[in-house]
């Protein structure tokens, strides 16, 4: 199972994905001046990347990788991040599309990660199917939950973390810098009257 960092990142890198597609964005755009956090996205990028580490809660109830890793909860997280977007005046299918992508990304990488504990896998496809599905793939690591501080564990964490840095970083900057350009273009046209405010 990929740590908190790994899925922070993906989320990110998820809802700036989202974020490339054409439409109403004029409210993400930032001026070069602005902080990072702001051309970051602001909170919405924040509470992406929170979505995509969130599902791991489960953990505490002792229902991991179950429901809580599977498409209804992405379908939910949509839902409700839609329902919020309403709410707070911002455009809904975008908001909605870039939250459930980025709650998506844990399914994702959980798919992908090292399963030691049966039954293997996520409950991938609930409610529509209670059967376990695992890639086959070892993309990311296994990490050690049990003894945190000491020798062995924490080379193994430690390793984890390198490694989901080394695969999700180089992807988080390339749609980072993409999604830059991207929105320096629609800042500039809307400044010459290109493109209608929104």
């Amino acid at each position: 199972m990929p740590t908190s960092i790994g899925h922070a990142l993906a989320g990110a890198a998820a809802a700036w994905s989202v974020d490339l597609v054409p439409g109403r964005r004029a409210w993400r755009t930032a001026p070069p001046a602005a902080s990072w956090h702001r051309r970051a996205g602001d909170g919405l990028t924040l509470v992406c990347a929170m979505l995509a580490a969130v599902p791991d809660a489960d953990l505490l109830f002792h229902i991991h990788r179950t429901f809580t890793h599977s498409i209804g909860a992405v379908l939910f997280v949509g839902i409700a991040a839609g329902a919020i977007a309403i709410v707070i005046g911002r455009p809904v299918v975008r908001v909605a599309a870039m939250c459930a992508a980025a709650y998506g990304t844990h399914l994702l990488l959980d798919w992908l990660a090292v399963d030691l504990m049966p039954p293997y896998g996520i409950q991938a496809l609930w409610p529509f199917s209670d059967t376990w599905y695992i890639s086959g793939w070892i993309v990311f690591q296994r990490i050690e939950r049990g003894r945190l501080f000491s020798e062995s564990t924490l080379r193994l964490n430690v390793l984890a973390v390198a490694r989901e840095i080394a695969i999700l970083a180089p992807i988080a900057i390339v749609i980072w810098l993409v999604r830059v350009k991207a929105l320096a273009g629609l800042a500039a046209q809307m400044s010459r009257g290109d493109h209608p405010a929104e």
